[in-house]
């Protein structure tokens, strides 16, 4: 087989500026998690673990961290039972509306998170169903925002799925249920799981929505870190970014270790 042409030198220069555009305010937020002053500023006024040690220590943070950790743990649960159910539904469903419905099922990541943080809070108050300002409205639209991460994993594993597996399966005596279980839920198991990394990610930082669905008394860690930033402006703010960073770069890592993205992505 011929090998792929070599990249234009001026591909590779245009590639490397974006990342580094990118990584610039990543540095920015752990230089400024590391200064050694009272005051969240830049350049630091020197390097410390002060803050770093503060964060974990906070009763504002620790608090918020459990928060957002418990409504992307409940709202990933959720995401991956329904994304998976969706994904396997728009994969192999003959009706001329698969395509529509998946459509609508990817349009929370087209829609800006403040329309849809704003939409969901008016439909909640006028149609008084309760769900404003509560707990399970906010689950409701975490949950709205991370599934279709899982639908477009899932669907990527099962464009390429070879359904006579199945077959030979329930020719064996295997129960639908037993052959999906056996079979194909082993082969797009890793799909399954970046979709969840993906998912819980994405839940677990999620600002937009959560500044209008929130609750009162329980605040997550980024309208925590946004509080913090508005009124404090202490370094503990850019610390619990660099926790947050920590937790990207491992969900990173976990997903390339669970599939392949390359094949996944079309590379």
């Amino acid at each position: 087989m011929r090998e792929e042409s070599a990249i234009p030198l001026a591909f590779k220069a245009i590639s490397l500026l974006s990342l580094a555009i990118l990584l610039v305010p990543v540095f920015i937020v752990v230089l400024a998690g590391l200064n050694s002053g009272d005051y969240l500023t830049f350049p630091p006024e020197g390097l410390s673990l002060r803050w770093i040690q503060a964060f974990p220590t906070s009763p504002v943070f620790l608090s918020a961290y459990g928060v957002s950790f418990m409504i992307a743990l409940v709202s990933t649960l959720i995401s991956t039972v329904i994304g998976t159910m969706a994904a396997i539904y728009l994969t192999r469903s003959q009706s001329r509306t698969s395509s529509i419905l998946r459509g609508f099922f990817m349009l929370p990541i087209v829609l800006p998170g403040v329309v849809l943080g704003l939409a969901l809070y008016v439909f909640y108050v006028t149609t008084g169903i309760g769900l404003a300002r509560t707990m399970p409205g906010l689950i409701i639209g975490h949950v709205i925002v991370t599934c279709p991460f899982v639908i477009a994993t899932v669907t990527a594993a099962l464009v390429g799925f070879d359904r006579s597996l199945e077959e030979a399966a329930r020719s064996l005596g295997a129960s639908p249920f037993t052959a999906f279980r056996l079979v194909t839920l082993k082969i797009i198991g890793p799909a399954i799981s970046a979709g969840t990394i993906f998912a819980f990610i994405v839940s677990f930082g999620q600002f937009e929505v959560t500044l209008f669905l929130s609750t009162p008394n329980l605040q997550t860690l980024p309208i925590a870190m946004y509080v913090s930033m508005r009124y404090q402006f202490e370094p503990t703010a850019a610390a619990a970014g660099i926790f947050a960073i920590a937790l990207v770069i491992l969900s990173t890592v976990l997903t390339s270790r669970l599939v392949n993205l390359k094949r996944t992505f079309g590379g």
